[in-house]
C-alpha cells in the first residue's frame, strides 16, 4: 500500500513537472514574441519619424527658398501653408512686400546702379516716356511699378523694369547661356560704329570650351582687319569699350605694302550657364543604412 502510494506521489510530481516546463515553455515563447514585436515597432517608429523629419525638412527648405527668393510674401508661420501658396501670385507682389529677397535687391539695387545705367541705351521706344519724349528715368520706372494694380499691370511694369532700367546691360555683359549668333551680331555692330566693314568673323571651330569657374565658360571667335592705321585703332578701341569683353588670346599685326594696318585676332567671350535649382531625392530605409 505504501509502494502504491509513493508512486502515486511521484506520478503526480512528473505530471507537475511536466505543466511547469509546458508554462516555462509557452511563456518564454510568450516572451520572444513580445520581444520581436516590441523591436518590430520600435523600428516602425524609428522609420516613421525620420520620414517625418525628412519631410519637415523639405517643406523648410522650400519654404525657404519661395521666401529668400521673394516668390511669395513671407509666410505667417515658419513655413508657408497650403492656402498661403494656394494665395501666392508673384506677379502681384510689389518689391516693398519683400524687403531683403533677391528679387527686391535686383529691382531696388541693381536696377538703379549708375554705373551700369551709365551705359548708353539702345533706341527702344517702348523705352521712351510719352510725356517727355525722353527714355524712362529709374524714378520714372519705380513710379510706374508702384502704382500699378493688378497683375497684368505689375507684371508690365516689371517687364519695363528688366527692359528700360541698369537691368538691361547684365545679359549684354554676361548672358545666360552660348548664343554664338548674338556675339557675331554684337562684333559686327561694334564695325559698323567705327564706320568699317569686316573682312571676316566666325566663330572658332576648334575651340575646346573648358570652364574658366563653376558655372563660368567662354566661347571664341576669329576676327580679321585690314585698313589703314587709324581705321583699324578705331575697331580695337570700340571692342575694348564694349560692355561685353572679349579677350584677345592671339593677335598678328602686320603692315601691308599700301600703308595698311593688317589685324588677324582670335578673342574669346564670356557667359554664365543658366542657374537653376537641383531638386534632390533623399531616400529612407528602415534598416537606417
Amino acid at each position: 500500500m505504501a509502494k502504491e502510494i509513493a508512486i502515486g506521489k511521484r506520478a503526480k510530481i512528473s505530471e507537475a513537472q511536466q505543466y511547469m516546463l509546458l508554462a516555462v515553455l509557452g511563456a518564454s515563447i510568450f516572451l520572444g514574441v513580445a520581444i520581436s514585436l516590441i523591436f518590430h515597432f520600435i523600428k516602425q517608429i524609428s522609420f516613421n519619424a525620420n520620414v517625418i523629419m525628412a519631410e519637415d525638412q523639405s517643406i523648410v527648405a522650400y519654404s525657404n527658398i519661395i521666401k529668400n527668393i521673394g516668390i511669395c510674401t513671407a509666410p505667417s508661420g515658419a513655413t508657408y501653408s497650403d492656402s498661403e501658396l494656394a494665395k501666392c501670385d508673384p506677379n502681384s507682389i510689389d518689391a516693398s512686400q519683400i524687403p531683403g529677397t533677391l528679387r527686391a535687391n535686383i529691382l531696388e539695387g541693381l536696377a538703379s546702379n549708375e554705373a551700369l545705367n551709365s551705359v548708353p541705351k539702345e533706341d527702344n521706344s517702348s523705352c521712351r516716356n510719352p510725356d517727355t519724349g525722353k527714355n524712362f528715368t529709374y524714378k520714372e520706372l519705380t513710379k510706374i511699378y508702384s502704382e500699378a494694380n493688378g497683375s497684368d499691370e505689375l507684371q508690365s511694369a516689371s517687364h519695363l523694369i528688366r527692359s528700360c532700367s541698369a537691368l538691361r546691360i547684365i545679359p549684354d555683359a554676361l548672358p545666360a547661356f552660348q548664343n554664338e549668333e548674338a556675339l557675331l551680331a554684337s562684333l559686327n555692330k561694334l564695325f559698323n560704329i567705327s564706320d568699317w566693314q569686316p573682312e571676316s568673323i566666325s566663330p572658332s571651330d576648334s575651340y575646346v570650351n573648358t570652364p574658366l569657374a563653376p558655372g563660368l565658360n567662354a566661347t571664341q571667335v576669329n576676327l580679321s582687319v585690314t585698313a589703314d592705321p587709324s581705321k583699324t585703332m578705331t575697331v580695337l578701341h570700340n571692342i575694348e569699350r564694349s560692355i561685353r569683353e572679349f579677350d584677345f588670346e592671339r593677335a598678328t599685326i602686320s603692315w601691308e605694302n599700301n600703308g595698311e594696318l593688317s589685324l588677324t585676332a582670335r578673342a574669346t567671350a564670356d557667359y554664365m550657364n543658366e542657374s537653376s535649382m537641383t531638386e534632390t531625392t533623399k531616400t529612407i530605409k528602415a534598416e537606417g543604412k
